[in-house]
């Protein structure tokens, strides 16, 4: 295979997401997704994703459900069992595994060092408790609990240096815990969403070891992740108009390069917890703590209201993950977009320009991409067809402002 094509099916890979809700979803979906983000300047791994996403509420039983993301080489999903500790209190059993979901690709001082990069497969389980801890409340406040193992294959990618020691396999156990009030629906362009959350993570590998040019860097036996989120995303009724406001911080205690919060790229859907800045490439900035902020505003151009045109910006502070430092701890971008909806919404598609303020590149500072994504919603696409439309998903958010 060319090393373009490879590259290329890297690329598409590299960025499936793990869409890991903090609940069970009662909604049935069915979507396919596509995203892709090109620097105009610099150079930077391919950024991609393509993958079929499918809920199933009532899977077989009515209390099951299932959730499944197909991409060309990997698959995660989940069979959800409600009720299964009591009338609030949900299972999941979780199984993924595939290629390249795991690379890694060091990225320092706004330079790729390819020779530094490898390829990484893997499989594994996860068990997930999710209980309701407020069934009356007009918003909800969900807790969850989930312990999950996977096994690692590292591979040399063709471009990896000689005398670069990439890790061997590696069996990791993680452990996470959380609370979430509120919620955004994992789709493009969302119209509601309101969410106040804080999680923990440990990650333990089970052989930790040196790798690296002379063994020069560590894969650490045990990483604590501590983070939050706030944000809030809101559809005016009569006039279309979009705004939305976000908050994300969070620090660690002893990361590596494999496990550091990884800022930069505007590709929202290649995460649970994406932290945006535009103009940056994906995962560019390394950090061992941060503080995001980021704001939008978009209005409709037509009276039908299907095309929209935004801006937006984005600045954070980092601490930067040892061995990954940079000049400036204050990172910012800004961006404008074009976006397009049907009048069913089961097709978008979103044109977004980035301008990285304090990106490093070769001329200095400034960093330029552009990025396209498209969201084709089959059950929509269903209901508009006269399949009955499933009610909105977050019928919450437009009781919040009762709430306030």
């Amino acid at each position: 295979m060319r090393i373009q094509k490879r590259l290329l099916l890297v690329g598409i890979i590299l960025c499936v997401p793990w869409p890991l809700c903090a609940q069970i979803d009662p909604y049935p979906r069915e979507m396919i997704e596509l995203g892709y983000q090109k620097e105009l300047n610099g150079h930077a791994p391919f950024n991609g994703y393509l993958y079929y996403y499918r809920n199933v509420p009532q899977f077989v039983r009515s209390n099951l459900a299932l959730r499944i993301v197909v991409s060309p080489t990997y698959l995660d999903g989940e069979l959800g069992i409600r009720g299964a500790l009591g009338p609030c209190t949900d299972v999941g059993i979780g199984f993924a595994g595939g290629g390249f979901a795991y690379s890694y690709n060091e990225i320092r001082s706004g330079k790729w060092f390819q020779k530094e990069s490898w390829l990484g497969h893997g499989v594994g389980m996860s068990g997930s408790i999710y209980h309701l801890f407020n069934p009356a409340a007009r918003i909800p406040l969900y807790g969850v609990l989930r312990s999950s193992f996977q096994y690692i294959i590292y591979a040399r990618d063709s471009k990896t240096a000689p005398n670069f020691a990439i890790p061997d396999n590696q069996p990791e156990i993680t452990l996470r815990g959380g609370l979430r009030w509120g919620g955004q629906e994992f789709a493009l362009m969302p119209d509601m969403g309101f969410e106040v959350s804080g999680w923990y993570e440990g990650l333990f590998r089970l052989s930790p070891e040196r790798y690296g040019y002379a063994y020069d860097r560590t894969i650490e036996p045990s990483v604590h992740l501590f983070w939050s989120r706030s944000l809030i995303r809101y559809v005016m009724p009569e006039s279309k108009h979009t705004f939305g406001l976000s908050l994300n911080a969070g620090t660690a205690i002893h990361p590596d390069r494999l496990s550091a919060y990884r800022l930069g790229g505007i590709l929202d859907l290649t995460a649970e917890f994406p932290y945006d800045i535009p103009g940056y490439y994906l995962g560019e900035l390394s950090a061992r703590n941060f503080v995001l902020g980021g704001a939008f505003y978009e209005v409709p151009l037509d009276s039908q209201k299907c095309w929209r045109i935004g801006a937006g910006a984005a600045t954070g502070r980092v601490s930067f993950t040892p061995g990954m430092n940079q000049p400036h701890n204050w990172n910012s971008g800004v961006a404008c977009g074009l976006s397009y909806r049907n009048p069913a919404e089961s097709v978008k598609v979103q044109l977004v320009y980035g301008y990285g303020i304090n990106a490093i590149r070769s001329h200095g500072e400034g960093g330029h991409t552009i990025a396209a994504l498209v969201q084709i919603d089959l059950e929509k696409s269903k209901a508009g067809k006269g399949t009955q439309p499933r009610k909105p998903p977050y019928q919450f958010f437009k009781q919040m402002l009762r709430v306030f």
